[in-house]
């Protein structure tokens, strides 16, 4: 079996030690060939390059955000847009993943152990005894994401998020909570809500503030506790999504609070969530940050989400 290792070495929890052990244990199972990432989207290039020359297991060492890298490097392989016969998620190599960021959203929500060492551990028997499951994911236009995406206030905080990390700010739930309200008071967007969502055949919801869209439970993590916005999200189905209509402080404070509590599941008639949709679009009336898996992408008017179900093997 022929495996590939993509290693993000500015992952935040490991270090030389840890992709040494890595890279020995896996070298116990597989025929492995390591890389390093060098640049933003280079994760990608190499995910694609091992599908095209039939690699049978890709696996990261590195955060949400190589992952994601490396899922939209299979999934625009060539092997993966041909027109062949048999199933896409197997026509590419499998995706394992070993924890190496600060939340690790996407591994956890596989059940995988956030420490590293067992989740390697957990991978090797999957490889072993030749395990894995398939999962869905999203698309948002030509982009493919995991977990989450976000258009509106929940992206405008993970923009800060980074500008702070630039800063030398370490990632913490502390910061994430300071940028949320930060950014929620800074703001046009709770007076003047900006974004719509259109469903085909279905009546346009407009006036929303944010948009918060989930392939699977949770969202996101704060240290230990899950956060579930949207509880019922899961690979097997299609997209999830919730919105706030107005972010007017009482109505927005409320649904904050009940996101910090075990249960999360905000309600309301402020609240607007739709469960396991095949397709929708959010339209802005301005400029809006948008997000993927964590991973700040700019402003966008306008994303077309859509779910691609059973779109890859993953070992767990």
């Amino acid at each position: 079996m022929r495996a590939l290792l993509v290693v993000n070495p500015k992952a935040t929890t490991t270090s030389e030690r840890t992709r040494d052990v890595l890279v020995r244990a896996l070298r116990s199972a597989v025929d492995l060939t390591v890389e390093y990432t060098t640049r933003r989207g280079h994760a990608a290039t190499l995910a694609r390059a091992a599908a095209e020359s039939g690699v049978d297991v890709v696996v990261t060492l590195g955060g949400d955000g190589t992952v994601n890298e490396a899922v939209n490097g299979l999934m625009t392989a060539p092997t993966a847009l041909a027109e062949l016969h048999g199933p896409r998620a197997q026509r590419l190599p499998a995706l394992a993943v070993v924890p190496g960021g600060s939340t690790n959203v996407f591994a956890r929500a596989l059940g995988l152990p956030r420490d590293w060492a067992d989740g390697t551990s957990v991978i090797l028997d999957g490889l072993r005894d030749g395990r894995h499951r398939v999962i869905g994911l999203g698309r948002a236009d030509d982009r493919y994401f995991t977990f989450a995406a976000g258009v509106g206030l929940d992206a405008a905080v993970v923009r800060r998020v980074e500008q702070a990390r630039l800063r030398g700010r370490t990632s913490t739930p502390a910061l994430y909570a300071r940028s949320t309200f930060g950014q929620f008071f800074a703001g046009d967007d709770r007076r003047m809500p900006p974004l719509s969502v259109e469903r085909p055949g279905e009546p346009t919801v407009s006036e929303l503030g944010t948009v918060i869209v989930q392939n699977t439970a949770p969202w996101t993590y704060l240290g230990d506790r899950p956060i579930n916005p949207n509880p019922d999200a899961s690979f097997d189905r299609g997209l999830d999504l919730l919105a706030l209509r107005r972010l007017a402080l009482v109505s927005t404070t409320r649904a904050f609070a009940q996101l910090a509590t075990r249960e999360g599941n905000p309600q309301g008639k402020h609240v607007l969530r739709l469960h396991d949709q095949d397709e929708f679009t959010v339209v802005a009336t301005r400029p809006q940050a948008f997000q993927l898996d964590g991973d700040y992408l700019g402003e966008r008017q306008k994303v077309h989400f859509v779910s691609v179900p059973q779109a890859l093997r993953v070992i767990c």
